[in-house]
């Protein structure tokens, strides 16, 4: 009985990590097919947002931008039953203000399971997994009665307390810190006299910054793509978010998708700006996570 022998690798490969081997052409070739897929709907989208309302009656259908941006917008903001400039306003200060708390909260929460002692923090830290695992439609009636025994509803409070902290985070957070973080030098720190909060500010926090990087961007991204929320306990007032203008814009017997493209391309320009700002410190973070644990 013969055997094969395993194809190995050409020799000018062997030894090299993975970052140092250059990708050859059928690589580029699949990421550039792969970018152009993945961007076609935003470019489509702008390609409408800036037409006119023949453009989606074309066959072939136009490819190429129009001059009708500027017109578009004004027409988005000039309605005034969608309030689209305050949306956008109201979007922006949830977005931050959970972001922070998001960030704050579950760092805190996950320095505390990953290097602190105490009594049924396992059994805490189950339960706040098995969280993850309950569908938020089953809460939504229960919290909109709470919302309304406080006199939230209709409010932008009812948006950010329900997202002030997040079991996600906290168990991300908690994964990072203990691969992260050795337990060597928090004890160190503890025997120069630093205190629990101490050690969180000047230890923790600087060797988590890319893993806040990506809690970051995706609870920035997930709050400002929230519709279902926001609709239900905004719904019928002037202070709606972005997700919920642009349901506005393509209500009704007859919808003018030239608008309602220009208020989606709108509210997706805040999260490319995001992405690119933190675009280097989320793909660090992800490849320190990966290599870590």
């Amino acid at each position: 009985m013969t055997t094969v022998a395993p194809p190995r690798r050409k020799p000018r490969l062997m030894g090299r990590a993975p970052q140092e081997t250059q990708a050859g052409l059928w690589t580029y070739l699949f990421l550039a097919l792969t970018m152009l897929f993945a961007a076609f709907p935003l470019y489509w989208m702008f390609v409408i947002a800036t037409s006119d309302d023949e453009a989606l009656a074309k066959l072939p259908p136009a490819i190429i931008p129009g001059d009708r941006f500027l017109t578009n917008v004004d027409e988005v903001f000039s309605l005034q039953d969608v309030y689209f400039a305050a949306s956008l306003v109201n979007s922006v200060i949830v977005a931050a203000v959970v972001t922070a708390s998001v960030l704050f909260f579950c760092s805190l929460a996950g320095f505390a399971f990953a290097k602190l002692r105490f009594k049924g923090s396992n059994a805490l830290m189950l339960f706040v997994v098995l969280t993850l695992t309950v569908p938020n439609q089953l809460g939504i009636v229960a919290l909109y009665i709470v919302m309304g025994k406080l006199g939230w509803n209709g409010t932008l409070l009812a948006v950010i307390a329900p997202g002030l902290v997040t079991a996600f985070g906290v168990f991300y957070m908690r994964q990072f810190i203990v691969n992260t973080v050795p337990d060597e030098l928090v004890e160190s720190a503890r025997m120069d006299g630093a205190t629990t909060m101490r050690v969180y500010a000047s230890i923790v926090l600087p060797a988590i910054r890319p893993a806040l990087a990506v809690l970051g961007l995706l609870t920035f991204v997930a709050t400002w793509n929230d519709f279902q929320w926001p609709l239900i306990t905004l719904s019928g007032t002037d202070f709606p978010t972005s997700m919920v203008a642009v349901s506005d814009l393509a209500s009704g017997n007859y919808v003018i998708y030239r608008r309602v493209l220009a208020g989606a391309f709108i509210a997706t320009v805040p999260l490319l700006v995001m992405l690119f700002i933190g675009g280097r410190q989320i793909v660090r973070g992800i490849m320190e996570g990966a290599v870590k644990s």
